[in-house]
């Protein structure tokens, strides 16, 4: 993948055919990537979805296996589909704009009593949060 960077860390247990075979599956070819992680062991590790759907809970399953043969603790794997639950790019570029109309663009002296309920709207804050 030419997004990912040249080097990057996979668990142990992972073989590197598996991992050229793995990685067609995932669009943009976007493998796990290990993002940061804990002193406790614990890792948040990021990937682009899985083309097939057929073949997603195998790929999956094989991959958070690999993770958890890995882990120091041989804890289980957290999933959260980070989609659902934030914004995406388009809502924060568009709170955005909406904080800098607030800001910059409108006259705070005009908007005094309503200031706060419209910088509650642009939802800049919940995203930044």
């Amino acid at each position: 993948s030419t997004s990912l960077p040249e080097y990057f860390v996979v668990p142990s247990s992972l073989a590197d055919q598996d991992l050229k075979l793995y990685s067609y599956s995932f669009i943009g070819r976007r493998m796990p990537l290990w993002s940061w992680n804990h002193p406790n062991g614990s890792a948040l590790v990021r990937m682009a979805n899985i083309k097939d759907v057929l073949q997603q809970r195998r790929i999956d399953q094989r991959i958070c296996n690999a993770i958890t043969r890995s882990h120091p603790l041989r804890s289980d794997v957290y999933k959260s589909d980070l989609d659902k639950c934030l914004p995406n790019i388009q809502e924060i570029q568009a709170a955005h704009n909406k904080l800098k109309q607030l800001c910059v663009d409108d006259p705070f002296d005009e908007t005094e009593e309503k200031w706060l309920s419209s910088l509650e709207n642009t939802r800049w804050l919940e995203y930044v949060r």
